[in-house]
């Protein structure tokens, strides 16, 4: 019998789940910067409700759990909710400011409608490549 010889090639870089512009990127820190106590990054996620049937949510995260996406762009680092990843492939994350709010915008390809107020929107999961 001969032994199965393996050589290890470097992995190509994958392309990162989301990615953030400057100005999601800038908010990131300043919120990171100002909270009450150190976290380890942003976390984000998809809950269901609103009217359109899905939220986009943040939440601090103390610690990156074993099945988070970790993204690092920009400078600064968000994690992905595993529940909500396949969700979010292929996102970007925009902050915007208008006369009347301030607020992160998703630029989601998966995403196919949205309610009125903008509040909620209808996300189909992003499928898996064939092999």
């Amino acid at each position: 019998m001969t032994e199965l010889q393996t050589t290890t090639r470097p992995r190509r870089p994958r392309p990162k789940a989301v990615t953030l512009t400057d100005a999601a990127a800038e908010r990131v820190q300043e919120i990171m910067t100002n909270a009450e106590r150190p976290y380890v990054a942003l976390r984000v996620g998809v809950k269901n409700g609103g009217c359109a049937g899905q939220e986009y949510t943040f939440a601090y995260a103390e610690q990156i759990e074993p099945l988070d996406e970790v993204v690092e762009d920009k400078g600064v680092t968000i994690l992905i909710d595993p529940k909500a990843i396949l969700f979010l492939i292929g996102s970007e994350i925009d902050y915007e400011t208008t006369k009347l709010s301030s607020k992160f915008v998703f630029r989601n390809p998966n995403q196919t409608d949205a309610c009125g107020c903008g509040e909620s929107v209808t996300i189909i999961p992003a499928k898996a490549l064939d092999a």
